[in-house]
């Protein structure tokens, strides 16, 4: 996600969910390198809204998907759900959030999550954002997102629903937290506990720009968790803290979970701005500690330096790209412990422009190893993530920017990669394209050509699972769709 500088512009991206519309066949194979794909969003279920616009410069874009992000079932990976944003504003949000569920891993169908006014039976906000999914140990799914107010008010709101029979219906809508300005909340991720039943986290970073203007930011991480299944929430609390460092905020807060000790781990970006708010002085990834539940946390560990630069078009540098940097992508080894940390960096292009990096902890994130290169030298990577499967196999999927001859300034040719990694060994690490090359300047705009702030991984059984945004040529009415798909790691 773009860092927001001042509070005072209110820009979030949004997805939504729905009641049953349908299902969605099997896509062609996009992906000569790796298995087919198979498209996941179909229709559009808020097309009909005409809640949420801000201002006459307000601009949606209909039959969009973006940002995607998926959880299988730990029983059956074959028990697939996945939830995006549904037409993306371009000042942010969008009109809601879906949700594609399948009990296959092949047909799709959609459901809508009621986090906004455009969804049926949907929360009381004009846009939604932030769409995230996680699947707990009995098959219960949680989905968290935000609802985001424009014109009748400022409000941001933490919401959850839950789900009990796979992504097709939605109970439980639960708003964990809502503010108004000068406060506003941002990136919330949720993260179902693999080995305590009915009990989830979701995490955020709330900013406080009070008394609005320069020199009085502050963002603290902050939590609100269930033990009963999504029924109710906690009231959230503030779990990291940045007050001790004026102009400081964190940013994309993501839990993962040891299997064997219970332990938690919470990855984040702590920034710290200028006076003026007008450039970052110092960023670093953290993380914190939990080993009794969320009830308490560790001190912040330094994982890594966040050394991103503006992500953009390397042949016109005034077009804006909007991916995942600041965002890690966390996982956990569920053989060893060990934790990896996936991210977007300039370490390696002397800060020409981002790669994707890596970084690993064998002593449970008390250190950390210096960053290791994953996409190729030489090429601009964007966004990020990461699963380790049952055998110790580290995958990451991210785009990058290879097949963009120098001189084009017309297209910006684009594809979804897949690394892989055994014993998360960068010297053994093999790679391939899982997706169609296309033209990530279709995507859009909305602070950058915006396929989402984040995509998704997991592992899945024998391998990973991906979902990734693609861009359609000359289709102003559908920009962009989502897509999944299955890949061996071995």
């Amino acid at each position: 996600m773009r860092v927001p500088l001042p509070l005072t512009a209110v820009a979030t991206a949004a997805i939504l969910l729905t009641t049953v519309t349908g299902a969605t066949p099997a896509a062609a194979d996009h992906s000569p390198d790796g298995g087919p794909l198979t498209k996941v969003s179909g229709g559009d279920p808020y097309a009909d809204c005409t809640i949420g616009a801000q201002s006459p410069d307000s601009v949606v874009y209909p039959g969009t998907e973006v940002e995607p992000y998926l959880s299988v079932d730990p029983r059956d990976p074959k028990r697939v759900v996945t939830v995006f944003q549904q037409d993306r504003w371009n000042d942010g949000g969008a009109r809601g959030l879906v949700a594609s569920w399948s009990t296959d891993g092949r047909t799709f169908h959609t459901s809508t999550l009621p986090f906004s006014l455009c969804a049926p039976g949907g929360a009381d906000y004009e846009r939604a954002t932030d769409p995230w999914v996680s699947t707990g140990p009995d098959g219960t799914v949680y989905a968290g997102g935000e609802g985001v107010d424009f014109t009748k008010s400022t409000r941001t709101a933490l919401l959850a629903a839950t789900s009990r029979d796979g992504g097709r219906t939605w109970q439980n809508l639960t708003t964990t937290h809502v503010d108004a300005q000068p406060f506003f909340n941002d990136k919330p991720t949720l993260t179902a506990d693999p080995i305590r039943k009915g009990t989830a986290y979701q995490v955020w970073n709330r900013l406080d720009n009070d008394p609005p203007g320069p020199g009085s930011l502050d963002g603290p991480g902050y939590i609100s968790l269930t033990r009963d299944g999504g029924r109710t929430w906690s009231e959230a609390r503030p779990f990291v803290e940045t007050s001790g460092v004026p102009n400081t905020q964190t940013i994309g807060h993501q839990i993962v979970v040891d299997r064997h000790t219970g332990t938690l781990y919470d990855f984040f970006d702590r920034i710290t701005y200028t006076d003026d708010l007008s450039t970052v002085a110092e960023a670093r990834y953290e993380m914190v500690t939990s080993t009794d539940a969320g009830r308490t946390w560790s001190a912040p560990v330094t994982v890594a330096r966040d050394t991103s630069v503006p992500e953009v078009d390397p042949n016109d540098p005034a077009k804006m790209l909007r991916a995942g940097s600041t965002l890690p992508s966390p996982a956990i080894d569920p053989r060893t412990g060990a934790l990896y940390m996936a991210y977007e960096g300039a370490d390696f292009s002397g800060g020409s422009f981002d790669s994707v990096q890596l970084v690993r902890s064998t002593d449970g994130g008390r250190t950390w190893g210096s960053p290791e290169q994953i996409s190729p030298e030489g090429v601009p990577g964007f966004s990020p993530s990461i699963a380790v499967d049952e055998r110790g196999t580290v995958a990451l999927t991210y785009y990058d920017l290879r097949f963009l001859k120098p001189g084009d300034t017309t297209t910006l040719p684009t594809a979804y990669q897949l690394a892989t990694l055994p014993h998360g060994d960068p010297g053994l690490r093999s790679e391939r394209r899982i997706s169609r090359i296309f033209d990530w300047l279709q995507a859009p705009f909305a602070g950058g050509y915006f396929l989402g702030d984040y995509q998704g991984l997991v592992a899945d059984g024998k391998g990973v699972r991906a979902v990734l945004t693609e861009t359609h040529s000359d289709a102003p009415q559908n920009r962009t769709d989502v897509y999944t798909g299955t890949f061996r790691t071995s």
